[in-house]
């Protein structure tokens, strides 16, 4: 039985192509083998990515639509996963409400499922001001996919703490918030990513992402300094453990 995780959000720039590659940089460390689709069709961030195998996939001949004769070759790939091993897809936030719909219609995850592969889906929540436009994403998964557990990924690195004010009353944090509350059979787990101080932490991360590298490779390069280096390393030991925590 093969592992089948599927990244969704509407919203853009928001982590998904680095949660990814935290995925395949954590299953890789546990000696699994993985495989990672692209399917953006605008920025394939994920597929920069040279240390793990990634496929890009083109889901139509425009970026806004589901082609089901393209999206036909993804899936004969995720069927065939060796046992044990583990799918990674990143989607684009062009695409998100047409995937939704075609994989509510085409009912293709229970058929997965039924071919005795485990799937998960994954959402990311920011702080900030695009933290209700995440949100809006997280409730149309919830509700296009009803029967596959989420995992909500609350990336506080860039866009700061995820609170939403209240007038009259203290900032309510996810687990307050009435998404929560109402869906909370459906999540897997929360993966927690903390604020980090931007001018070091947040730089770091910043320059190893647009380079495209694994924290062992930025570790490894010439083009980090001593401090980053160990900054680096400090950061992927404490994800690692949250990704441990979290049982992903």
């Amino acid at each position: 039985m093969a592992l089948i995780n599927i990244t969704l959000q509407g919203k853009g720039g928001v982590g998904k192509s680095f949660i990814n590659s935290l995925l395949m940089q954590y299953y890789l460390k546990r000696g699994l083998e993985v495989q990672g689709f692209d399917t953006d069709p605008v920025n394939q961030t994920f597929a920069g990515y040279k240390a793990f195998p990634v496929k890009s996939i083109q889901l139509g001949e425009r970026e806004d639509e589901i082609n089901p004769r393209f999206f036909d070759d993804l899936i004969e790939d995720l069927v065939a996963l060796p046992e044990n091993a583990v799918a990674n897809i990143d989607n684009g936030s062009s695409t998100f409400l047409p995937l939704l719909s075609y994989l509510l219609e085409s009912q293709v995850l229970t058929m997965l499922r039924d071919a005795g592969h485990d799937v998960r889906l994954h959402c990311v929540i920011v702080g900030g001001q695009a933290l209700e436009d995440t949100m809006r994403g997280l409730a149309e998964v919830l509700v296009h996919l009803p029967d596959i557990p989420v995992v909500v990924w609350l990336n506080e690195y860039v866009y700061g703490r995820i609170l939403r004010a209240r007038p009259g009353s203290e900032p309510e944090g996810f687990e307050q918030s009435a998404l929560y509350k109402k869906n909370k059979v459906r999540f897997y787990s929360l993966v927690h990513l903390p604020a980090v101080r931007q001018s070091t932490y947040g730089h770091d991360i910043a320059q190893m992402t647009q380079s495209h590298l694994t924290f062992d490779e930025a570790v490894a390069s010439d083009q980090f300094k001593i401090m980053a280096k160990q900054r680096l390393k400090t950061t992927w030991t404490a994800l690692y453990g949250v990704m441990e925590e979290a049982m992903l």
